[in-house]
Order: structure tokens, then sequence, then C-alpha cells
């Protein structure tokens, strides 16, 4: 059977929040029974987007990480919920928190792991993103997040299980804490730019009293003697090496090139990614001068 997923391109996200909007608008005073009650107006909204800035000085990104309801195949909110017909699942993946049983059900929030659910004090109410699932049931091929999105981050996917698990692993998707087991439905590319940290530098070297930026350079990163990843120098004589796990500590980074001495430095990596700065070559002929 297919069912409904969402991938999400993180580093497609410029925080334009027209997502965010576009659920408001679809929500806020709009009544929907059997899928949602009107959303509230102030509150937290039901799809965030999240900022994490990496690095420093002359090496620094920003990172946008859309959130909402994961529509889980193992979801808590419906082991919580599920009994009195609180929270359903569809037959097409979508998880649904009724709007009249789930009534004064505030415990369902906490249910939550990914802080999903919110809740609408003046409806008594817990509440969630539906995959806009009063749409899609009226022949619409997609949520609205995916129509109002210009920088197309999101695509939604209705194929089966194994489809989608062929296509996780060939385009290297990503769930948010998959330790959790709960076995979302949306799934992250490029979910590095805001889960890892880069360490990263710029290369160059005094020639004739001048610094020139050192562009081919083959640097490695290594960890306990064992190449890590490769990279080359660009023309500003930079290179970064990222998608590494934070606070996984101690590399070298090694730098080679024809016209200059090899040079190694250190780098520990915590919880930030680390821009080394500017890393100085000295040039062969002027060795032992």
């Amino acid at each position: 059977m297919e069912k409904w997923n969402l991938i999400v391109d993180v580093a497609l996200c410029e925080n334009c929040n027209n997502c965010a909007l576009a659920a408001k608008d679809e929500h806020v005073g709009n009544d929907f029974p059997g899928y949602s009650a009107p959303h509230a107006a102030l509150g937290a909204n039901v799809i965030r987007i999240h900022r994490r800035v990496r690095g420093g000085g002359s090496m620094v990104d920003a990172a946008y990480l859309p959130t909402m309801c994961n529509h889980c195949d193992n979801a808590p909110c419906l082991r919580a919920g599920a009994a009195d017909g609180a929270v359903r699942k569809r037959s097409d993946g979508l998880v649904i928190i009724d709007p009249v049983k789930a009534k004064g059900r505030r415990d369902l929030v906490d249910a939550c792991p990914y802080g999903a659910i919110v809740w609408n004090e003046e409806q008594q109410l817990p509440q969630t993103w539906i995959f806009d699932a009063h749409l899609l049931d009226q022949g619409w091929q997609a949520p609205r997040c995916v129509q109002v999105c210009p920088t197309h981050v999101f695509e939604a996917a209705k194929i089966t299980d194994e489809e989608m698990e062929r296509r996780a692993q060939r385009e290297q998707l990503a769930v948010l804490q998959p330790e959790l087991g709960t076995r979302p439905r949306v799934y992250y590319r490029n979910l590095y730019r805001y889960t890892h940290c880069f360490v990263g530098g710029a290369v160059a070297a005094s020639i004739d009293g001048v610094s020139e930026c050192i562009e081919n350079a083959s640097v490695l990163l290594l960890r306990s003697g064992q190449v890590v990843a490769r990279g080359t120098t660009d023309s500003f004589g930079e290179f970064r090496f990222d998608g590494l796990p934070p606070n996984s500590g101690a590399y070298e980074v090694e730098i080679t090139h024809a016209d200059f001495e090899e040079a190694r430095f250190q780098a520990v990596l915590g919880a930030a990614s680390i821009n080394l700065g500017e890393l100085a070559l000295t040039p062969k002929h002027r060795k032992g001068l």
C-alpha cells in the first residue's frame, strides 16, 4: 500500500517561514470536522523552523530546520491516545489527533518526544500538523507547505514503504532522532547541516613578502592516525570537512603541496564547528633560511 512521506531538504531552506504561515492560514479560524478544530491565532506554530549557526570568522554558515509532526509509524502519541480514539493512524500513514475525542488530553502534548504537538488553550485541544489530510482527501497531490515554498524545500511522496526505504538509502535521507525508534515518515536531506559539525581553514604562504592563498593543496583529515576525509583547497585556499559528529574529539589536518613543506595542525572538535583560520605553509626553496 502506498503511504505519504515528506522529504525536507535542509540545504534549500532560507527561513522564509512560508510553510509555517501556510499552516496558520489553512487552520486558524477554520474548522475541518474529523480532521482538526480551528487552530489558535497566537502561540506555537505546528510547523516551526529552527536555526543553527556554525563556524566562526570568515567561515560561517546557517542551517534552517523545518520541523512538524513526523506521522510516525511507532508514534508515542498513538500509544497514548489509541485506546479511546483520541489519536488514530490512517492506512495512508497519516496520524490524526481527533478534534472531539482528544478534548482535554493535554497529556498528548508531552507524549511527543519531538515537541510537535501544541496545546490550544481556547479549544482545550492538542493539535499538530495533519499533513493537510483534508486537502489530500479532496484530491490534492501535496500539502500546502510544498505548494508555497519558493526554494522547493519540501517534496511529498506517496509510495510504498519498501520504495521509501530504498529511496532513503539511495539518497542518504535521514530522520530526526532515529534512536527513539518512532519510525518517522518525515525524511531529511542534508540533515548534517544542522546536526553535525565541520572543521575548516584557509591555507596561505608568504611569497616575496606577500601572503597568498594556496590553491590545489591536498588536505587530509586524520583521527587516531586514520584518514577520515580528503579534500583540496579552492581558489581562496579554503577547505572544509563537513558532517563530523559533534564532541568527537581530536583530529589532525595534514596539508601537502608540491611547492611547500608538509604541515600538520591539530583540531579538537567539541559541540561547535571549528574554523582553524589561516594555516601558513613554508615554501620548499626557503627551507633553513
